[in-house]
């Protein structure tokens, strides 16, 4: 049974910092890409960061470059997303998603909340 589970979210003020893990499990995860997406209330679901299976190239929304960065590690099974500088409008669900073209597949988290205000 395939599973990937967000962790991490929380509730932070603004210039502050979260890590989000996302644990995968009943999948080859090495073989897959992995991205962060979020949604906010109201607003369609937008991509934040990816990384690929093979040479862990990255990949950031323009909104986010500079603050946060993904990364994963291929023995734990786990793919993170470091966030710093924290804005308001950062605030969304943020949702762990594996990628893969050929064959094509993808698995979804169920998402974490993350929320920053003052």
């Amino acid at each position: 049974q395939v599973q990937l589970v967000e962790s991490g979210g929380g509730l932070v003020q603004p210039g502050g910092s979260l890590r989000l893990s996302c644990a995968a499990s009943g999948y080859a995860f090495s073989s897959y890409a992995m991205r962060w997406y979020r949604q906010a209330p109201g607003k369609e679901r937008e991509l934040v960061a990816a990384i690929t299976n093979a040479s862990g190239s990255t990949s950031y929304a323009d909104s986010v470059k500079g603050r946060f960065t993904i990364s994963r590690d291929n023995a734990k099974n786990t793919v993170y997303l470091q966030m710093n500088s924290l804005k308001p409008e950062d605030t969304a669900v943020y949702y762990c998603n594996a990628f893969r073209l050929e064959p094509r597949g993808t698995y979804w988290g169920q998402g974490t909340q993350v929320t920053v205000c003052s």
